[in-house]
């Protein structure tokens, strides 16, 4: 069953947040260095597991780091994996971390 969410840029938590309601179903955590945003750790509260919040983070993520003119180093193998079955992303992938999403087959 689908959840109505609301992702957002949390940059004072460094972090991309899904919301519900007033509730953090999950969130993406990231750093910024060089032109480039390091996704590091994702996680969805157990109520929401399922109901494809991660995907929905992964994918405002991406959006986002690509509007903003950004590479992405995805070191969270959940986005590692989403980004292996959503190659229309991998051109906002910094190059020295397409190897490890192509070869991401998990």
């Amino acid at each position: 069953m689908a959840v109505d969410i609301e992702v957002r840029d949390a940059r004072e938590q460094h972090r991309y947040e899904a919301v519900s309601g007033d509730v953090v179903a999950g969130f993406i955590d990231y750093r910024d260095a060089n032109g480039s945003r390091t996704l590091r750790h994702t996680e969805v509260s157990a109520d929401f597991e399922g109901k494809g919040i991660g995907g929905a983070l992964a994918r405002a993520a991406l959006d986002d780091i690509r509007a903003r003119g950004l590479t992405v180093r995805p070191v969270c193998p959940f986005v590692a994996r989403w980004l292996n079955r959503h190659p229309d992303y991998l051109d906002v992938v910094a190059d020295a971390y397409r190897d490890r999403v192509r070869a991401d087959r998990s």
